[in-house]
């Protein structure tokens, strides 16, 4: 019993036939004898025949060379060795040809291609006509038992699109690399996965075109909620093989219409963050000494006129609170970084800045206490070091009296430090 995948093939062919060959001028006997040659044509006695003839014109490959240039086919050498990638496949992370499963293309006579279609079939049990006739089954065997030819010649005929010549021949035209190996070289022709190109198409016009997708636009050009959402891929370059005459560089990209993607392949664009996670402490790589440089200064200025009333004391601390206002304003600028930037195996703080700046120990900072005494005391030692520091030989020596004062200054603000 023929396949239905044969008789529906079989038939297409020819309706297409008919289809130019009929007129609406042609006379009753006249659709009757188109109708006659056209069984005739494609009947298996004489379709077969013909077809397996032809199939030794088409050419499986994986890389074909007419995607490097469309004249590189044929030189005076004969034509272009078809290359079927044979690669293992293997986990090792590389997008390589043994790791790709993709269709394989077919080269050659464009006016053959239907030769190509007829062994591509897809039977009832999941297998190609042409794995069929590969393996010699009953099927194959009923459908090549002709008359007009035998078996094996048809056999033959048909497997010669997978078959090569033990010469191997290369082309002018196609890209040559020179590649040392000793103290000689093995010229390598560089040739195009046109599968995975056209794979990649697939998956790229599924992304964008497929049915969940149009709907999502929709959705969202109505301002709908959508429960899968979608995706774009944007900076898509579109390429062209073939120009006019596609289906000359291969059937896969005459099924294409000649078009690939390609992807942006230029080098990712680093963020430069103009505040970075401390990795060692918040007080010497978050906040420095110079950008409070001018409250010290007026400090100092405030210290040199030898007062000690009540007003002056009054300027002091709104000084020493004004440091502190910035150093909480900086720790709210590293909290907000510190999901994206702060590694946990990296980071060599000590634990209660850990606690203080980290997200992930948001709890511990809202339900203890112990951290922030060492905080409050690291802060205080900030603005004694920070303003000794600025004004160097010119600076006041601070008291324990005077730094009892700023550490207790620094303890009514602990709240905002939390």
């Amino acid at each position: 019993m023929i396949d239905p995948a044969i008789i529906n093939f079989f038939n297409d062919k020819k309706a297409t036939w008919l289809n130019k060959a009929i007129s609406t001028s042609m006379t009753d006997v006249d659709i009757a004898e188109k109708n006659q040659a056209c069984e005739e044509l494609f009947c298996f006695e004489n379709w077969l025949p013909d077809a397996a003839r032809r199939a030794g014109q088409l050419s499986i490959s994986t890389h074909p060379c007419t995607f490097s240039h469309p004249s590189s086919r044929k030189n005076k050498n004969g034509y272009v060795s078809p290359v079927i990638a044979k690669s293992q496949q293997n986990n090792d992370g590389y997008l390589r040809s043994g790791n790709l499963l993709v269709e394989y293309d077919i080269l050659g006579n464009a006016a053959a291609l239907d030769v190509h279609k007829f062994l591509m079939l897809i039977l009832q049990d999941g297998k190609t006509l042409l794995q069929h006739i590969k393996e010699n089954s009953d099927q194959a065997r009923s459908l090549l038992a002709i008359k007009s030819e035998t078996y094996e010649s048809l056999r033959s005929g048909f497997l010669a699109i997978t078959q090569d010549n033990n010469k191997t021949i290369t082309s002018s035209k196609i890209k040559q690399v020179y590649f040392p190996v000793d103290n000689d070289y093995h010229l390598l022709s560089t040739l195009t996965s046109s599968g995975a190109i056209y794979d990649l198409k697939k998956r790229i016009d599924t992304i964008h075109f497929s049915e969940s997708t149009i709907e999502a636009i929709a959705c969202k050009k109505e301002n709908r909620w959508h429960p899968t959402g979608y995706k774009q891929l944007s900076n898509l370059t579109t390429i062209s093989y073939g120009g006019t005459q596609k289906q000359n560089i291969s059937v896969l990209n005459f099924k294409n219409k000649g078009k690939a993607y390609l992807l942006v392949s230029e080098p990712p664009h680093l963020v430069s963050h103009n505040i970075r996670f401390p990795t060692l402490d918040f007080f010497n790589q978050s906040i420095n000494y110079y950008q409070c440089s001018d409250l010290f200064h007026a400090l100092h200025e405030l210290f040199i006129q030898h007062k000690n009333n009540w007003h002056i004391r009054q300027e002091r601390d709104e000084y020493y609170l004004a440091i502190i206002d910035r150093i909480i304003e900086r720790m709210w600028l590293i909290r907000e970084i510190a999901s994206e930037q702060f590694n946990p195996q990296s980071s060599q703080l000590n634990s209660c800045q850990k606690i203080w700046l980290c997200d992930e120990y948001q709890a511990t900072r809202d339900t203890e206490d112990d951290w922030l005494g060492e905080i409050t005391y690291q802060l205080s030692q900030f603005i004694v070091n920070g303003y000794e520091n600025i004004l160097g030989q010119h600076a006041f020596m601070f008291s324990d009296t005077e730094f009892n004062h700023i550490y207790q200054l620094v303890c009514n603000q602990q709240e905002a430090l939390r």
